[in-house]
């Protein structure tokens, strides 16, 4: 009977050991699809991620809907653009997942914004101006150095709220920076046609692209940021570019061309979709496929003056 007892103790012991769950992944919540991919990128099979929007969704205004604050409310890490991107909704989120751990000033709340430097801020904060940000303009993820810049804090926040595998998140960020590093180098030669371009922008959501790329932004359709173009402002960037013209008008996947359409109509000025995000395209389906993808909508339409 003993020796029975011993057998049976030694084959049912790994049984056990298997039926044991593995580590749970690190649950990451992104507000916007290409923090969703970086921390993809960052975590691998060490993270389980949502994200709470679409590249088709203006990420200002998005509702704190109850699938929405579930996800927050089970989140380990929420990862989002800040600089008030998303000042419409996510504080509301935050509050009403009653999730501790990621409310702002935790470790598990982590704004992509606070690691670069920001551009277009605000002399005067003014709300009759439109949709200003009294930080800058928040949309930092059209240019890839903002991307390895936040990388590298993504990183640390993941090592610190994941103390267990931060080995494993540096081995990642390690891979991940070479890649991005040999793309950057590709993408800043195949742009040289485009540099001391002349655009013009649907909404001002290109300041950072245009930073990295060397662009000029000579007219912006929208008259005030977030605000519909009118007829007459329309007609008057139209006259505008008869002394200054323009080589290219970008709009991003989630507006209504409608009015760069317009233009391109009305100005021989080629309308050009721009992903904004990876999912934007169907060429933009990973943060590399984003800035491939924007680099040949912009070549194609506007690469040599």
């Amino acid at each position: 009977m003993f020796n029975q007892r011993i057998v049976f103790a030694l084959i049912l012991a790994p049984l056990m050991l298997l039926a044991l769950p593995a580590q749970a992944a690190l649950k990451v919540l992104a507000c916007e699809p290409e923090w969703g991919a970086l921390a993809q990128e960052l975590g691998g099979n060490l993270v389980d991620v949502a994200v709470a929007t679409s590249a088709l969704q203006d990420p200002h205004q998005i509702q704190a809907k109850p699938s929405l604050i579930a996800r927050a409310r089970n989140a380990d890490l929420v990862v989002c653009t800040g600089a008030e991107l998303e000042i419409g909704w996510l504080p509301v989120l935050l509050q009403q997942s009653g999730n501790a751990k990621v409310q702002s000033g935790q470790s598990g709340n982590f704004a992509a914004a606070d690691f670069v430097r920001k551009l277009d801020i605000p002399t005067r904060l003014d709300r009759s101006q439109g949709d200003v940000h009294a930080a800058g303009n928040p949309h930092i993820q059209t240019d890839p150095r903002n991307i390895a810049l936040v990388a590298k804090a993504l990183t640390a926040r993941l090592a610190q709220v994941d103390a267990a595998h931060a080995d494993q998140y540096a081995q990642r960020l390690n891979d991940f920076s070479q890649r991005w590093q040999q793309a950057m180098t590709r993408w800043n030669a195949q742009a040289a046609p485009l540099r001391g371009a002349a655009v013009v922008s649907q909404h001002k959501a290109f300041v950072y692209l245009y930073d990295w790329l060397g662009l000029k932004e000579v007219a912006v359709l929208e008259p005030k940021p977030g605000v519909e173009p009118t007829a007459s402002h329309l007609q008057a960037v139209l006259a505008s570019l008869k002394g200054t013209p323009a080589r290219v008008t970008l709009y991003a996947a989630y507006q209504d061309p409608k009015p760069s359409e317009w233009l391109s109509k009305n100005a021989g000025v080629p309308a050009v979709k721009i992903p904004f995000t990876v999912g934007g395209t169907d060429g933009a389906k990973d943060l590399f496929g984003l800035f491939d993808d924007t680099l040949a909508r912009l070549l194609a339409a506007g690469g040599k003056p």
